[in-house]
């Protein structure tokens, strides 16, 4: 499972001219689900995710999670995620999860982040969305729950 984490003012994604979901100050988090991925690939992103430090304490370090600091979080699956580009110019997408998987881990991460308290926006899954947001910092962080880097 691989995750692009942005910090943020706000975010939003919209599918036919209707916002589908939205946050404030917290997370936009773009969620990829390879073959192979397990609830224990959801636990760990979900851990991850939502215990980073990104947001700044009062002497101005990166300390405060989207826990401490009470904000919200915009999740949106995204396949291309898993694209490989080392060959040709095209992306070859084989690692990304068949849609019915992809689809059930991503609603495991939505439902468990939300257990921790969390207000949480999401997407809507293999449509064409437009996402919006404000990258505050900027802040982007890269995470695969595999620990390929």
């Amino acid at each position: 499972m691989r995750a692009v984490v942005q910090r943020v003012s706000r975010a939003n994604v919209t599918v036919n001219e209707e916002v589908t979901g939205s946050s404030e100050k917290g997370l936009m988090i773009l969620l990829g689900v390879e073959d192979g991925d397990s609830i224990d690939d959801v636990k760990y992103m979900v851990e991850k995710t939502t215990n980073l430090r990104i947001f700044e304490d009062e002497d101005d370090k990166l300390n405060l999670s989207v826990l401490d600091i009470k904000g919200e979080i915009l999740v949106v699956s995204q396949f291309t995620l898993l694209g490989d580009c080392r060959k040709g110019r095209r992306p070859n997408f084989m690692r990304a999860a068949k849609p019915e998987v992809a689809n059930k881990l991503y609603e495991d991460f939505v439902s468990l982040t939300r257990e921790k308290g969390v207000k949480v926006g999401t997407g809507v899954f293999r449509e064409h969305m437009i996402v919006n947001l404000s990258n505050d910092g900027p802040v982007t962080i890269l995470i695969d729950s595999k620990k390929i880097f």
